[in-house]
């Protein structure tokens, strides 16, 4: 019998889900028992918030830029960007553009940068080795296809806040929207052993301009050698979505996207056909179990949402065209990429096995340097 949660909208799709006597899943007692810690609203959330920008703004005195932050048109870097100024911070904002921007997404960073009077610094990708690496998941049937964008884009937001000497990176990210994410859909964006082991088997040219983290990079050297600490500010606030989008609409001229992900042609495709069509998961499930868990939306309204086509024929139609263009291929190919076998990253080489020893690793060496790795944790 197939069973969804009775309190979010996760289901079985989440090989690993698990409910207890009241049909309630694992992902909503994991968010009661610690993520709902880890959010601090009002008053406190405030208050807490003010000391670490007190503290990045100590740190960074004297330096052009106190601090780095990703932008990619999407709501969440959007709200944050606009938020911080408030903050009187100092951001080196940096886009990195992958060839997949919608011109959309264009034009709202060019009116959040106006507004806020930041420095933008785009790194646009070289595009044959993007494309290859691409085509290289796509052959490797993979769940998650994002990771060539994602991995660029935080490699470039490391290798920049390094030069200039930053040591605070400022996410969007947030356990508002992004609290449930199950381990069984895929493995982290972050791992350049299995992206380069993926890149080895399908690949067709060396990849000299896409910069990676490696493994030592990500677990020991940002963080103890060069003391770079995330953080999270939407933790620290009460952040709805929807009404961030408003405020946005409201103080920059923010025009919304018509799907989830629409600054990216290539995510929009990838999560609103690739990931439901070949392997069963829809992504908004973990969003609006999210927003359910944060108070944000109802499990009702989420049902409702859910019932909803995740593209409309015709515009499916258009961005598959557009993709099979770029990508140089022609739609039987596509069809045939689509139908091809799927693997696990697991697959391929990865970190797993060396990411128990990194993180107790870490544990000591926070307690031998008395540091902590971020202020939100």
């Amino acid at each position: 019998m197939y069973r969804v949660c009775s309190r979010c909208v996760m289901d079985e799709t989440d090989a690993n889900i698990m409910f207890d006597e009241h049909g309630v899943c694992n992902h909503c007692h994991r968010f009661d028992r610690v993520q709902s810690l880890q959010l601090f609203g009002g008053a406190d959330g405030e208050a807490r918030l003010q000391n670490i920008v007190d503290k990045i703004k100590k740190e960074g005195a004297g330096k052009e830029y106190d601090c780095i932050i990703g932008l990619s048109g999407g709501v969440d870097s959007s709200y944050l960007a606009v938020k911080i100024k408030d903050f009187g911070l100092r951001p080196l904002v940096v886009h990195v553009d992958a060839g997949w921007n919608s011109e959309l997404a264009v034009s709202n960073i060019e009116k959040i940068i106006k507004y806020c009077g930041y420095d933008l610094h785009t790194h646009v990708m070289n595009w044959e080795e993007m494309r290859d690496l691409q085509l290289s998941y796509m052959k490797a049937a993979v769940a998650n296809q994002d990771v060539p964008q994602d991995h660029a884009f935080f490699s470039s937001m490391y290798h920049f806040a390094v030069k200039n000497e930053i040591k605070y990176i400022l996410s969007g990210g947030n356990l508002a929207t992004e609290a449930v994410f199950p381990d069984s859909w895929h493995g982290s964006a972050m791992d350049a052993i299995n992206l380069k082991d993926i890149h080895r088997v399908y690949g067709s040219k060396p990849l000299r301009d896409y910069k990676t983290i490696s493994f030592f990079e990500y677990y020991f050297w940002y963080p103890f050698a060069k003391g770079m600490r995330t953080v999270r500010p939407l933790n620290f606030m009460e952040y709805n979505k929807r009404e961030a989008e408003k405020y946005l609409q409201d103080t920059v001229g923010y025009r919304s996207y018509a799907r989830k992900h629409g600054e990216s042609i290539f995510t929009k495709l990838f999560q609103n056909y690739y990931l439901p069509t070949k392997f069963g998961y829809d992504k908004r499930k973990l969003h609006y179990s999210s927003m359910i868990l944060s108070g944000q939306i109802s499990r009702e309204e989420a049902v409702i949402k859910l019932a909803e086509p995740l593209y409309a024929s015709n515009e499916l139609e258009n961005d598959i065209e557009y993709f099979c263009k770029k990508m140089r291929i022609n739609r039987q190919q596509f069809d045939e990429l689509m139908q091809a076998p799927i693997h696990d990253y697991s697959d391929f080489k990865s970190w797993d096995k060396l990411q128990g020893v990194a993180k107790k690793s870490q544990i000591l060496l926070q307690k031998l340097l008395g540091r902590r790795l971020s202020v939100y944790s």
